[in-house]
């Protein structure tokens, strides 16, 4: 297989049903060499099945070690890392005043599993003077309401710290790219379910429970855009030779809505919020 002119793609969170999954499959459809990883092979079993296309690799964004071994082994592998997306994560729900302050711990998108990964990658990407690194954030970081508050929070540090990202680098030949999805079908409602069955019995918030659950859902109604046509907009976008900074794609995507929201006065606000998610 010659791989010197397939661009080398590095993606975590690459379980089946998620925008990571959906993502590997696009870049792939473009010719690029394509490191799809999760926790679990197994949660990505066809893509290890297709050896031609990607190489898989189960990472633990957790893991300063983990990180490290599965950086070298793309490296000694093709010998470069052109794309790195920084996917993985979980929503976690749960009213803030109690969610467990461990609760990261069950896969939400946090500032150091994303550093993590860009402090394994950037030293190789300085040397060749050449690279991109894809943040996934979210509407949420700019319109956050109430119950996956950690998350909302997460991907507020997600925005901020690939701003900061986008100059710091950029003399470095490296460019820094902020995605934002819209209301993209995944698996993202099924998951927080999964976590949030681990989280502790609310003691002030208990009545509130099925509210919180059906929040899992928010962005998964009928019309929300295919992950396969979210990702085929989005590999198209970051494969330009000069790549926006920043991309947005999906239903309630229009700025419009993100500058609406973020500058409406506070009890407006609020009033959308508390009728939307009965709190």
């Amino acid at each position: 297989m010659d791989t010197f002119h397939k661009q080398v793609v590095l993606i975590t969170g690459c379980s089946f049903g998620g925008i990571g999954y959906a993502l590997a499959r696009a870049f792939a459809a473009k010719n690029c060499l394509v490191v799809a990883t999760t926790r679990s092979l197994s949660s990505m079993a066809d893509l290890n099945k297709e050896h031609d296309v990607f190489f898989c690799q189960e990472l633990d964004v957790l893991s300063d070690e983990n990180v490290q071994k599965v950086v070298s082994n793309v490296i000694n592998k093709f010998g470069r890392i052109d794309i790195v997306i920084n996917n993985a994560g979980v929503q976690c729900l749960g009213p803030l005043a109690e969610v467990p302050l461990l609760s990261n711990v069950y896969g939400t998108v946090s500032i150091l599993c994303t550093m993590r990964v860009i402090q394994a990658v950037v030293p190789h990407m300085v040397l060749r003077k050449k690279g991109k690194i894809v943040n996934i954030g979210s509407p949420a970081a700019m319109a956050a309401g109430p119950w996956p508050g950690v998350y909302n929070a997460s991907k507020a540090a997600i925005h901020s710290l690939t701003d900061t990202l986008r100059l710091e680098l950029k003399p470095m030949g490296i460019s820094v790219i902020n995605v934002v999805p819209g209301a993209v079908k995944s698996n993202i409602g099924n998951t927080a379910i999964a976590n949030y069955c681990k989280m502790p019995e609310w003691k002030l918030y208990k009545k509130y429970d099925t509210v919180i659950k059906e929040r899992a859902y928010f962005s998964q109604g009928p019309n929300s855009t295919p992950s396969k046509e979210f990702a085929n907009k989005t590999v198209d976008a970051i494969l330009k030779q000069d790549p926006p900074s920043w991309f947005s794609f999906g239903q309630y995507v229009p700025f419009a809505y993100y500058a609406i929201m973020y500058h409406l006065p506070i009890f407006v606000k609020d009033f959308i919020f508390r009728k939307t998610m009965k709190c």
